[in-house]
């Protein structure tokens, strides 16, 4: 199960751990001596450990295709329909152009948002 979602202890318990808030829900390690999550016990939530890692062919890929670095409009040679693009820290202007070239050779760009083509 790849895309397990790992909980932290008690996260239904309190607000400020993510009660109804997704994005404070963390995974924190159970250490408590008494845990019953930690002892990995029946019906309780699960605990991150090597059973549940990606398949080796797939660790470090993005719905299948592996996501290439773009600091240049050169980089986007090095594309194939097997890679996506991942933008790097660059200014805007440099941004446009990569993004307009990229829309031209109809390479998909995984850290745009919104309407910037």
């Amino acid at each position: 199960m790849p895309n397990k979602k790992f909980i932290r202890q008690e996260t239904s318990r309190y607000s400020k751990i993510g009660k109804n808030r997704k994005k404070l829900q963390r995974w924190r390690k159970p250490k408590g001596r008494d845990s019953k999550m930690r002892l990995k016990r029946k019906s309780y939530p699960a605990t991150v450990s090597v059973g549940y890692s990606r398949a080796r062919k797939e660790q470090g890929k993005v719905n299948g295709k592996l996501p290439i670095l773009v600091h240049h409009v050169k980089d986007l040679e090095k594309i194939t329909k097997d890679n996506v693009a991942l933008l790097a820290r660059v200014g805007a202007k440099k941004k446009l152009e990569i993004i307009k070239k990229a829309e031209e050779k109809k390479i998909q760009i995984l850290n745009v948002k919104g309407d910037k083509k």
